[in-house]
């Protein structure tokens, strides 16, 4: 089973459009797949159907129930906040070391391939010791970073990048979801990071792309 983390340099960059994408693309490619995603905030019974886990459920072909919710992200929590934050509110403060014990349990699966999509961006804690990078440093495995191409998302990408490589994460490659309304062109964000990305690997995703580019290559 290979594995990879998705992660970004910020919040709403577009993790969920490329975890998605990268399911739909390696099922077309006769690739079995289990995706995650471990904790949410902002999660309400009246926001499940338009929630990362239900995209995440329905690129996977399967229904959204109770079990499949709970399989997939067991750790949701209401308040539209980091995960320490939003977790406090409720009085459940996140263990990370259950968190590392529900992500490694799935290395143990049949699939093909394991992704797991974090919450927020590199940096955003999930309690009062660690962040998503830490997260992502005990798991071992290699991270795609998923970031904009909106003005300053340079800094914010490369900073994120640096933060990961400082820790001995390997970046298996950098994925710039076109941002709207952006005063800058994808092709100047993706010319300029590839310049200082050190030789990770970068690709560009347009907005509402004809074709699809195949994302599936970054996992090899």
């Amino acid at each position: 089973m290979k594995r990879f983390f998705i992660t970004a340099s910020g919040t709403d960059i577009g993790k969920t459009f490329v975890t998605r994408l990268l399911i739909r693309q390696l099922r077309e490619k006769a690739k079995s797949v289990r995706a995650l995603k471990p904790l949410m905030t902002g999660y309400t019974d009246e926001t499940a159907p338009e929630s990362d886990t239900a995209y995440l459920l329905e690129a996977l072909g399967l229904p959204m129930t109770a079990q499949n919710i709970a399989d997939v992200t067991p750790w949701r929590f209401a308040a539209a906040l980091s995960p320490n934050m939003a977790a406090k509110r409720e009085g459940r403060p996140i263990d990370l070391k259950e968190v590392l014990d529900f992500c490694n349990a799935a290395r143990d699966g049949i699939e093909d391939y394991l992704l797991i999509e974090g919450v927020g961006g590199v940096l955003v804690p999930i309690n009062d010791q660690c962040t998503v990078r830490e997260w992502i440093m005990l798991l071992q495995i290699p991270a795609l970073l998923v970031t904009g191409s909106y003005l300053g998302s340079l800094s914010h990408t490369l900073t994120a990048l640096e933060a990961l490589q400082s820790k001995g994460i390997r970046v298996a490659g950098i994925i710039v979801s076109e941002s709207a309304a952006s005063s800058v062109t994808l092709a100047e964000t993706l010319e300029t990071l590839i310049c200082f990305a050190g030789g990770v690997r970068v690709i560009s995703l347009p907005r509402n792309p004809d074709p699809v580019p195949d994302l599936t290559w970054l996992l090899t």
